[in-house]
């Protein structure tokens, strides 16, 4: 599991960046991810920890959890 901080979240667009605590690549982050974790929305500055998932246009983040 990795750590990091929201950077945002467009709830009406489905989907928003999440910025690794050690650095590196932001990690895009769809609402279905966030509705599977049952979570409402993510908010600015919130810290989560996820796991990493390739996709066809990188990586995104899955199997989201609040800390």
């Amino acid at each position: 599991m990795t750590i990091g901080t929201v950077k945002f979240f467009n709830s009406t667009k489905g989907f928003g960046f999440i910025s690794p605590e050690g650095g590196g690549k932001d990690v895009f982050v769809h609402a279905t991810a966030v509705e599977a974790a049952g979570l409402r929305s993510l908010n600015e500055g919130q810290q989560v920890s996820f796991d990493i998932q390739p996709d066809a246009r990188g990586s995104k983040a899955a199997n989201l959890k609040a800390v």
